[in-house]
């Protein structure tokens, strides 16, 4: 696939675990990448852009701007063809869903997509919006044509008080079609990841997906890990989607991406080979009474609805128009699960 290199391509929260291999891909196909970050004087949390830029024949220029902040994308999106959307809070345990999850998804959405509206340059406009904007609990699976989820589903079963982050994806997606329904000039298309894993590019991302596998491996999950039902994909396959999704003519809609359908326990156990003998990997699935019986009192995100729906309920979904439409082809999962340990190894995630 070739990339139009003649206009730049804005990437929105460009420190984030996703973006990073997105701005990787365009800066080694030659793009000029408009990265908007906070605070573009903080040289430590961007140097692994630099870096990328460095060693590929791409720019890298670092822009200022809010999701909350209206307005505050215009200057980076001067003169760009295609806009990546890829901000969003990604974290289960808030204060306050409305104002931590919510707002800062659909009116960062809303900001973005409305000063795609006011730049003429602009051709095409990529969401990452997530398999959440699709289904809520995998109870909702059943639910979905022929027992699979595809790309005509949305989630209705999420509420600010059930699924709050799902929720707040589900209401940046609906928020990204409207604006995108109100006008002609640029087309919209969104990215429906599954749970992403894979290193970053960054020594110490704060995805939640680190956060996960850090419990497989600091004992947190030793009595057991639960068979929590996603599909997987790594991160490096679905950076190259998100290419795809900017460039591809026939690229359109929504696309499902993910490689894999696993369990939070069957990918610990991808890991015992190499790993087992020095970590307290799980050797042994949760019993879903007993997840149910203490996961309220260990974490206060763990509700008994959300295990009741989730916990051994297994995942499907059709990922057939990613690759067919977007071409996303899927690296094994037990290299994605190794590579990704390995780096929070070297990182000193786990402590000896």
């Amino acid at each position: 696939m070739t990339l139009d290199t003649s206009r730049p391509a804005l990437v929105t929260g460009a420190t984030g675990y996703v973006a990073g291999w997105l701005i990787k891909e365009l800066l080694e196909a030659g793009v000029t990448v408009h990265a908007c970050v906070r605070n573009p004087d903080n040289t430590a949390k961007q140097q692994h852009l630099i870096d990328a830029a460095a060693a590929a024949p791409g720019e890298i220029k670092f822009f200022k701007a809010d999701l909350l902040d209206e307005g505050s994308f215009d200057a980076a999106m001067a003169g760009c063809g295609v806009v990546f959307h890829t901000a969003s809070p990604f974290t289960v345990a808030v204060d306050d869903a409305q104002r931590d999850l919510v707002d800062p998804a659909v009116k960062g959405t809303r900001n973005v997509l409305n000063a795609a509206n006011r730049t003429e340059s602009v051709s095409r406009v990529v969401v990452t919006s997530s398999c959440a904007a699709i289904y809520g609990d995998n109870a909702d699976v059943a639910e979905a044509p022929g027992g699979r989820l595809d790309e005509s589903v949305w989630n209705t079963s999420s509420t600010l008080e059930h699924n709050a982050y799902s929720f707040s994806k589900t209401e940046a997606e609906k928020a990204a079609w409207e604006i995108a329904g109100g006008q002609d000039r640029w087309d919209l298309v969104c990215v429906n990841p599954a749970l992403v894993v894979g290193p970053a590019l960054q020594d110490r991302p704060t995805s939640e997906s680190f956060n996960l596998v850090r419990q497989m491996g600091d004992g947190t999950m030793k009595s057991g890990a639960p068979k929590w039902y996603f599909g997987i994909v790594d991160v490096r396959d679905l950076a190259k989607a998100h290419v795809a999704a900017g460039y591809k003519a026939e690229a359109n809609g929504r696309n499902i991406v993910f490689g894999h359908e696993s369990s939070i326990f069957d990918l610990s156990q991808l890991l015992r080979a190499k790993y087992g003998a020095d970590y307290p990997l799980p050797k042994s699935a949760a019993p879903k009474w007993l997840v149910w019986l203490l996961g309220p009192i260990m974490d206060k995100s763990m509700t008994r609805k959300l295990i009741s729906r989730n916990i051994g309920v297994e995942w499907k979904a059709d990922n057939s128009k990613g690759k067919r439409e977007l071409g996303v082809t899927y690296r094994p999962l037990k290299d994605s699960m190794e590579d990704m340990f390995q780096q929070m190894i070297d990182a000193g995630q786990f402590a000896k």
